[in-house]
């Protein structure tokens, strides 16, 4: 999907990401993630507004824009979703944490889409290149990960299945 507006969030996302690296072992580039997220919300069928969001949905807790600053150079309706995933970072991480699953009812379709994407992708790198986390803090985040997606209104089937399978294979990545 490569409409003009979902190009441009996609750059934004590159450039404002820029030298950060993944937690995990491999230490890649963060923009992989990004992008790896913003192609699973394509696939389980986002419209350009999901797509464009999915690239910004870390900008405001990881970079310097302002929910502001992406309304300004995206629209309210990018704008709106990208609020919704995004964490009030000047919160404690364990009521950021209660809050996902509190709000995920309520999430717009776009907004479950991205948490999906994202979810899946973070229990994939638990599997491929773990963090620096001890075994029972990656079985927190797959619990926790599970209760999120739980609470989500909207469970599109390819969503649900390829979560169900990350889960599956941050699983068993422990048990090894």
């Amino acid at each position: 999907m490569g409409s003009a507006l979902i190009e441009k969030a996609a750059a934004y996302a590159r450039f404002h990401h820029e030298g950060q690296v993944r937690k995990g072992e491999a230490r890649e580039i963060y923009i992989t993630h990004v992008e790896e997220v913003a192609g699973l919300v394509s696939d389980f069928g986002g419209d350009e507004v999901a797509v464009a969001a999915a690239w910004l949905h870390d900008i405001v807790e990881d970079c310097t824009p302002t929910i502001e600053d992406i309304e300004s150079e995206f629209g309210s309706g990018v704008a709106s979703v990208v609020a919704e995933v995004t964490d009030d970072k000047s919160l404690e991480k364990a009521e950021r944490k209660s809050l996902q699953i509190a709000t995920a009812p309520r999430k717009s379709l776009a907004a479950c889409l991205i948490k999906w994407a994202d979810n899946s992708s973070n229990l994939r790198a638990i599997a491929k290149s773990p963090p620096p986390w001890s075994v029972s803090r990656k079985r927190e985040y797959i619990a926790w990960a599970q209760r999120v997606t739980g609470a989500l209104q909207h469970k599109p089937a390819d969503a649900l299945t390829y979560f169900e399978a990350s889960v599956s294979m941050a699983v068993r990545s422990l048990e090894n």
